[in-house]
């Protein structure tokens, strides 16, 4: 199992950012994933999970209404589209499989 992610960035308060995961070493399409994230000095917090077959979504109510998870199974990948970001919002994103994630992606909301 791999797990890339991509797309993280310094943004200003109100901005947006797309986050992106490939995945590869298993059947994607067939499986749960997950966005969570780690600020500084604190423990990992699950943002959003889309399930394998359907698209089922859940959010965290930190990020309700502002981000949107997503998936595109033909390219083996999942997305993070968040909108409205807040400092709070600075942290490591890693998408997740499981028990397994990547190595993560830094998102920094400053201004």
């Amino acid at each position: 199992v791999q797990l890339m992610e991509s797309g993280g960035g310094l943004v200003h308060p109100g901005g947006s950012l797309r986050l992106s995961c490939a995945a590869s070493g298993f059947t994607f399409s067939s499986y749960d994933m997950s966005w969570v994230r780690q600020a500084p000095g604190k423990g990992l917090e699950w943002v959003s999970s889309i399930t394998g077959g359907d698209g089922i979504t859940s959010y965290a109510d930190s990020v309700k209404g502002r981000f949107t998870i997503s998936r595109d199974n033909a390219k083996n990948t999942l997305y993070l589209q968040m909108n409205s970001l807040k400092p709070e919002d600075t942290a490591v994103y890693y998408c997740r499989k499981g028990s397994t994630r990547g190595q993560g992606t830094q998102v920094t909301v400053s201004s």
